[in-house]
């Protein structure tokens, strides 16, 4: 079947499920492949639950006769192709987001903000690799003005690929850092893979939310037409700003070029969210949305599933982190956390993942920042943290440390809990 085809049905049956125990009624199931599954082996119970057709690459799961097996060559690719040929049935601007850090939470700002003027469609959660992509775009509606897509990667090409599939007309790169090493082998790697959004952008003559203080991403954005958000540059539309408070919460001042300074209180945490606040500023500008509008959304916006959350618990005051951890963001919640204008400090650090030939020294020179950072406790968890030259206490695994919690109950301390998702330090904050 041809996807201009299989479009057609789409159309009359807009839900697309890859989750045989999620199967809203006449929706379309893709039987997907993974590392330990074989989604045509559930295809047939997607239809018993309801789907209206099961999209299959093994023959030999479809039965003769039943109209509702559709047979193509490779699910994957055929659902890539049918979030790609739906997202050119719209002419809204799509913008496409990458970046080591910060990603998630500058599409989540600057959807908040694009919300006061537009009927925004933007990636759930981080929803953002070769499934999450598709599975977005196929949740564009006629009533959707705006797009915002995410999109992670911890190869080589997997941006370019996710590009071709996106389509932006607009990009930004958070930052690029030391991330995936294991995957990308090098620093330039990782900004070979992230440029992969540059390099789609600048054949298509697209536009680039550029970070004017990075020199990395300025070398990078060379030949584009750039929208700039940090030091002031030349261009008509752009946006500065500065820190004024971060204890704890981040309070910042910003302005449109040729306008006035504006004040926000947010409720983040981190001065290294200034940038994020100031990309998702600089975007709302770009389509119309009005300053006041811009502080309110900013203001209002609380963060979620771990990432740089403020939480306060009967004993302590917790800054939760522990969604993900690579060096250059473990480097930047140390830094910031040490600036905090607050006492009694302990921090709880977990492993840092896919970091390859550089795993040892990276957590050395954490272990390093650490040893100079005057925090009163630190607690390291993992294998890898274990490994480092330091004088710090050691855990194998969160388990561990929630036995020592219910021991040496800490009390009125700030506490910094961050590592890689799967130490699963974000079991932690209940112990506290």
């Amino acid at each position: 079947m041809k996807i201009a085809e299989l479009y057609e049905l789409y159309k009359n049956h807009p839900v697309v499920t890859t989750d045989s125990r999620d199967c809203p009624c006449d929706s379309m199931f893709f039987a997907l492949k993974g590392d330990s599954f074989d989604g045509n082996a559930f295809a047939a119970m997607a239809l018993e639950k309801g789907c209206f057709c099961a999209v299959v690459d093994e023959p030999e799961y479809v039965v003769e006769g039943d109209v509702r097996y559709i047979l193509v060559d490779d699910v994957l690719t055929t659902l890539q192709e049918l979030a790609h040929y739906h997202r050119e049935q719209f002419r809204i601007p799509i913008i496409q987001v990458t970046g080591t850090n910060g990603k998630t939470t500058t599409k989540e700002l600057a959807a908040a903000v694009l919300s006061k003027k537009h009927q925004v469609l933007f990636t759930q959660g981080n929803l953002n690799n070769h499934i999450g992509v598709p599975s977005t775009l196929l949740r564009i509606r006629p009533e959707h003005t705006i797009a915002l897509i995410e999109t992670g990667a911890n190869h080589p090409g997997e941006i370019k690929t996710l590009a071709e599939i996106v389509d932006p007309d607009f990009g930004i790169i958070t930052n690029v850092g030391m991330a995936h090493l294991e995957g990308f082998g090098s620093l330039e790697g990782v900004k070979r893979t992230k440029g992969e959004l540059y390099d789609y952008l600048r054949a298509k003559h697209g536009t680039v939310f550029l970070d004017n203080d990075s020199e990395e991403l300025t070398v990078m954005a060379g030949g584009l037409h750039c929208i700039c958000y940090g030091k002031p540059c030349n261009e008509v539309l752009s946006v500065e700003g500065e820190i004024e408070e971060c204890a704890p919460f981040l309070k910042i001042r910003w302005r449109p070029a040729g306008g006035e300074w504006q004040k926000v209180e947010s409720r983040l945490i981190g001065d290294y969210n200034l940038k994020n606040m100031l990309a998702a500023a600089l975007i709302g500008c770009t389509f119309g949305v009005g300053v006041e509008q811009i502080n309110e959304a900013l203001a209002a916006y609380e963060p979620r599933n771990n990432r740089s959350q403020l939480l306060k618990t009967g004993d302590n005051t917790l800054i939760v982190d522990a969604y993900n951890a690579n060096p250059t963001s473990m480097r930047a919640a140390i830094e910031n956390f040490c600036n905090m204008k607050v006492e009694r400090r302990m921090a709880i650090l977990g492993d840092m993942g896919e970091l390859g030939a550089s795993s040892w020294q990276a957590h050395q020179d954490i272990v390093n920042l650490l040893v100079e950072s005057g925090i009163d406790h630190v607690w390291l968890v993992g294998p890898k943290f274990r490994a480092a030259r330091h004088p710090f206490r050691t855990f194998d695994n969160v388990e561990q440390v929630k036995r020592a919690l219910a021991i040496e109950k800490p009390h009125k301390y700030y506490i910094l809990i961050k590592g890689s998702h799967g130490t699963r330090l974000y079991d932690l904050p209940a112990c506290l």
